[in-house]
């Protein structure tokens, strides 16, 4: 059913052409309207202004989308075929039930394809989610062809997987139109307790081409699921070519790579990252820690599946704060994760940065045995983080 006033607007996408190629589709919010229950009043806005901005960034000038009732949005998108536009819409809602269940596995239930819209009422079916997402994947599968191994320098042997490289995943046009390449540097983790060298961590950045401009981590959270899943493929083989380069092929005992939550909580993202993360390990001793970002907000729920689906594949799994935890991380203890690391903010006074320490020592410590602080000022500064409870510390470069 459709709320009333619509009628007008609704005729831009009645055209019988569209409704007959199938590029008319339908995502419903239902799964979240069901899962918050009485909540669903208070909380309905701030749903359908998230689903907005995830489908104004998506679908950009080239798509239509309209609500048309309190869960349900209608999406055109006239340069996309039926099983691409399906496998689109897919994707946004499977954004959506992400950001708010911490779960996406419903989404093949609230995408159906409109085969008619009347007077005050849309008819629709649900379309076939596993078909649609053979569709999406070959662009992805046509990213890389096989001259580009050969232009590379490459050569395979039957049968050999190739080695992934940075060139396949960075740069790389994001949904909106920009060209994003991710560039890292590997930053030696010390423990405290003995000072020594555990190995390294990936100190990522992603930078829009055109510009040189860094983008912020709250613009990096903004990108779609698909972008930040190609930013961690671009992080891993990053962090592949950087141990080579700049470790004389000496093996490390460990690497700290970070990837999203949003990767790592879908069963596609997973499928992506599990080989070159097995690669990443072959090049150290112990092997790879997986750092998760963006775990602010997630139900705890959700990270804890994410968690135990990644850690066969892991050394184990870290758990990555934005530089001032909330209150009460205490929703975080019981996710699996070994370890909270936080940045340590720059310029601080000595008092401001024992107040600021010892706050956040404390409250990650109600979550993980180790703490581990990124960017310390000073062996100074780390020698007062371990008094406090820290385990690990890397060091700011000099300036």
């Amino acid at each position: 059913m459709v709320e009333a006033g619509l009628e007008a607007s609704l005729e831009r996408f009645a055209d019988r052409t569209l409704l007959a190629a199938g590029k008319v589709n339908l995502i419903s919010l239902e799964a979240v309207q069901q899962r918050f229950g009485v909540r669903w009043s208070l909380r309905q806005d701030q749903v359908c202004g998230f689903a907005d901005r995830i489908l104004q960034r998506g679908l950009g000038p080239r798509g239509l989308y309209l609500r048309v009732s309190s869960t349900d949005f209608l999406i055109v998108q006239p340069d996309l075929g039926r099983l691409a536009g399906q496998a689109a819409c897919l994707r946004y809602l499977r954004e959506i039930l992400l950001h708010f269940l911490g779960d996406s596995h419903l989404a093949g239930r609230g995408v159906l394809q409109v085969t008619r819209i009347g007077s005050g009422a849309i008819d629709a079916r649900q379309v076939d989610p596993s078909v649609a997402e053979l569709a999406d994947a070959e662009p992805a599968e046509a990213e890389v062809p096989a001259a580009s191994a050969a232009a590379e320098g490459q050569s395979f042997a039957p049968g050999e997987a190739p080695r992934p490289s940075v060139d396949r995943w960075s740069p790389f046009v994001s949904i909106d139109g920009r060209q994003l390449r991710v560039s890292a540097t590997l930053e030696p983790v010390y423990e405290l307790k003995g000072f020594s060298r555990i190995g390294f961590r990936m100190n990522r950045r992603v930078i829009v081409v055109r510009t040189g401009e860094e983008l912020t981590a709250a613009a990096v959270l903004d990108l779609s699921a698909a972008d930040r899943l190609r930013v961690d493929l671009a992080t891993i083989a990053r962090g592949i070519d950087r141990v080579r380069a700049e470790t004389a092929g000496a093996r490390q005992l460990s690497l700290i790579v970070p990837l999203s939550y949003t990767s790592l909580s879908s069963h596609r993202g997973r499928a992506e990252l599990v080989q070159p993360l097995r690669e990443a390990e072959s090049h150290v001793s112990c092997g790879v820690i997986c750092e998760i970002c963006d775990i602010e907000g997630v139900p705890a729920g959700g990270l804890l599946s994410a968690v135990g689906l990644i850690k066969p594949f892991t050394l184990l799994v870290v758990g990555r704060l934005a530089n001032d935890p909330p209150p009460a991380p205490g929703r975080l203890a019981g996710a699996g994760l070994r370890a909270l690391s936080v940045d340590c903010p720059r310029g601080l006074s000595d008092a401001e940065f024992v107040a600021w320490a010892a706050r956040t020592v404390r409250r990650a410590k109600r979550v993980a045995r180790s703490v581990m602080v990124y960017g310390v000022e000073s062996a100074r500064r780390a020698g007062e983080l371990s008094l406090l409870g820290a385990t690990h510390v890397s060091l700011a470069a000099a300036a």
